[in-house]
């Protein structure tokens, strides 16, 4: 984006594009290149642009909140689908959970970003496959080919959102960052959010309950139905219109939660050595231990997305080393239980699956360490670190689609 900026540094309609197709990259990189450039009178009206903060929230043209209203409707009438064409719950839910809400969003960026016929048409088609692959998969809720494919094709439909996001620069790493900053800061407001929209249902529940109306009935088939889905979908638009909402709240969460992790993960791995718990043999421990790591891994991942634009080091960089360094042993630990499990009790599609997927973050893990340990050396800069963040991503979208379509092949749906 800098680079694209100081190109178009005297077209005025450039920057303006610029400006629109991401809103807060360019106002992290205009801000991050005004001291450097020139002043002149289109630097001087970009920074008081820029650094004038309103206090009203956009809310878009009217085009764009007539798409995000269909997408609510429509990702409430895909969660409705049970209820509208008689089926089972159970079976539709576990398969179809992730084309609630990836579709509209891929469709939203898409749009916004105006991609080409060609690549909307791919787009379009990765989905139509796999929608209908996954609801011809046998229906056997024991078999865990299926139970993995279920849980890992989220991860692939996220992908193909992340290809939405970038638009015209997937070739660039950049905005692969912008994108993992992004989950972040959905995931901060759709919290916000959904604890504004319990207080109101708790209220009007309570206020009902007074006159002897029960709603739980209602809300269970229609108010929980429509609304959660609208959560993701509103909170991705109120970043993407309102980048300053967020912006400034996102870097203090990974500042105060990184070290508050670190003496957690530290205290935690001590705990297991007097507690007499092992992940060697028990498999629940096992599974727990490596939804820690991946919860710790994807907040290192996020403070990385969020402190790779500042050129020195800071305390924060030292905690994002020490944290990925302590996430390392506890990955290795987890990596030696499902290795003792296998030769005990060999091969299973669960254990094949965690051995990669530990493996996968191992690798992960060590690359960002080893360009942490540099830039704390002064021998790279912490946009290096950012670069190896993002380069990797792929790596996961090829295992997940690896697990989705070969594992129940290979396995025989078992």
């Amino acid at each position: 984006m800098e680079q694209e900026i100081l190109t178009h540094l005297n077209d005025p309609v450039s920057l303006e594009k610029l400006y629109r197709s991401n809103k807060s990259l360019f106002t992290e990189s205009f801000l991050k290149l005004s001291p450097k450039i020139e002043q002149n009178s289109a630097t001087e009206f970009w920074n008081a642009r820029l650094n004038y903060e309103s206090n009203a929230i956009y809310w878009g043209q009217k085009n764009e909140m007539l798409y995000i209203a269909i997408a609510c409707l429509v990702a409430g009438l895909v969660a409705k689908l049970p209820d509208i064409i008689s089926v089972s719950p159970d079976f539709f839910y576990p398969r179809n959970l992730g084309f609630i809400i990836f579709p509209v969003l891929t469709t939203y960026f898409a749009w916004r970003n105006q991609l080409s016929r060609q690549t909307v048409g791919v787009l379009a088609g990765i989905f139509s496959i796999c929608i209908i692959y996954i609801n011809l998969l046998p229906n056997n809720p024991e078999s865990d080919t299926l139970i993995l494919a279920c849980i890992h094709l989220p991860l692939l439909l996220w992908y193909m959102l992340g290809i939405s996001f970038v638009g015209n620069k997937s070739k660039s790493l950049q905005p692969r960052l912008e994108f993992l900053k992004f989950n972040g800061e959905v995931a901060v407001l759709c919290a916000v959010l959904g604890i504004a929209g319990a207080l109101l249902m708790g209220m009007t529940f309570g206020l009902f309950e007074l006159i002897g109306i029960n709603l739980e009935p209602f809300f269970e088939k229609y108010l929980m139905v429509f609304g959660l889905p609208a959560i993701p979908i509103l909170g991705t638009f109120l970043t993407q219109s309102n980048p300053q909402l967020v912006n400034k709240v996102t870097p203090i969460i990974a500042k105060l939660f990184s070290p508050a992790v670190l003496i957690m993960l530290l205290a935690y791995v001590i705990a297991i050595i007097y507690s007499g718990k092992d992940p060697y043999n028990d498999r629940e421990f096992l599974l727990i231990f490596n939804l820690l790591l991946i919860g710790v891994m994807a907040l290192i991942f996020f403070s990385i997305a969020e402190t790779s634009h500042i050129e020195k080091i800071t305390f924060d960089s030292w905690v994002l080393f020490l944290l990925s360094c302590l996430t390392i042993v506890v990955n290795g630990i987890a990596l030696s239980a499902i290795t003792f499990r296998i030769s005990e009790w060999g091969f299973t599609p669960n254990r094949l699956t965690v051995l990669v997927a530990n493996l996968l973050i191992l690798i992960h893990l060590l690359l960002v360490a080893y360009q942490l340990s540099k830039a704390l050396r002064q021998k790279a800069v912490l946009e290096d670190i950012g670069t190896t963040v993002a380069k990797f991503i792929p790596i996961y979208f090829i295992w997940a689609c690896i697990v989705v379509f070969v594992f129940p092949l290979v396995f025989g749906f078992m």
